[in-house]
């Protein structure tokens, strides 16, 4: 039961870093800051994710 929530974890925290992505692509921030950002997020996924939450760019993204 262990590795399948793991697993679960790991797909959320996918999921979660992949909509802050389009998130970061979508807003109106230059592009040096957008790409600085999305490698945060890709390079340290949980820790990015949380600095992006807390003082990232966003844009007009409606899921």
């Amino acid at each position: 039961m262990g590795s399948t929530f793991n697993g679960l974890i790991g797909l959320v925290i996918l999921a979660l870093d992949i909509w802050a992505i389009i998130n970061v692509i979508k807003s109106n921030a230059e592009t040096g800051i957008k790409i600085l950002w999305i490698l945060l997020i890709v390079l340290l996924p949980v820790i990015g994710l949380i600095i992006w939450a807390l003082m990232g760019p966003r844009g007009n993204v409606r899921i």
